[in-house]
């Protein structure tokens, strides 16, 4: 009689945990690709040519 409502209780929590440890990993994601984003790009040691191409 008992058995039935504490399966359940049981499998609502662990699905509860599921769905936390799953919000948790994907907001670390978007967090960390934020980050990346709004950081400065590296400079590159070669200048960069502006104007027209050379003509050989």
């Amino acid at each position: 009689m008992v058995l039935w409502p504490a399966v359940t209780l049981l499998g609502f929590l662990m699905l509860t945990a599921l769905v936390i440890a799953m919000g948790t990993q994907s907001t670390a994601r978007y967090e960390a690709e934020k980050q990346a984003a709004s950081a400065p790009l590296p400079r590159s040691a070669a200048p960069e040519s502006v104007g027209a191409p050379a003509i050989l």
